[in-house]
């Protein structure tokens, strides 16, 4: 399940993303991530056989208030090969909205990542090829970037098509109160 910023949020972004060391083309990919891509993931369910109870349980999140975000600041996820900068999301209302989705998962018996949640927007898997320092620079300008804020007013269930360009479709859609 996700939620994509609106466009002119995703513009603002980009234009500071265009800026970071990662974004500078190399002879080896870094994996950027374009902005019609980019999104927060509520909850990740992975395969599921029936899409009927993951239908449901996003429909059950209809009553759930829409929270405002916006991204500000950034980290790293992941070791190695498997790092993959991003940029977090600010937001005083954002958690109600994470804690209503993995109990609606829970009563439609879906199985989901119950790892903490971190919001975050993915910007890029670079793995190891940033050096330390345009790592370090880019993090830097991460953590000084404050973007536009924008309503959450809507969450899709997704289904990933992951590889080196991963595609996302989207399944079904519920607009949040």
């Amino acid at each position: 399940m996700a939620a994509y910023p609106p466009q002119d949020v995703r513009e603002h972004f980009k234009s500071m993303v265009d800026g970071l060391a990662v974004a500078r083309p190399r002879e080896r990919s870094v994996r950027l991530a374009p902005p019609e891509r980019w999104h927060l993931t509520v909850a990740f369910i992975g395969d599921v056989e029936d899409e009927t109870a993951a239908v449901e349980a996003l429909g059950e999140l209809a009553g759930t208030a829409a929270p405002t975000v916006r991204i500000a600041g950034g980290k790293t996820l992941g070791r190695g090969q498997f790092r993959h900068l991003v940029a977090e999301l600010e937001s005083d209302d954002l958690t109600p909205l994470g804690l209503a989705v993995r109990q609606a998962l829970k009563r439609c018996r879906l199985p989901f990542d119950r790892r903490p949640w971190q919001p975050h927007l993915t910007i890029a898997r670079p793995g190891v090829m940033l050096s330390r320092e345009e790592l370090a620079g880019d993090l830097a300008m991460l953590a000084a970037y404050r973007g536009p804020r924008w309503r959450v007013d809507e969450v899709r269930l997704m289904r990933s098509h992951l590889g080196p360009k991963p595609e996302y479709d989207t399944l079904a859609t519920v607009t949040l109160a």
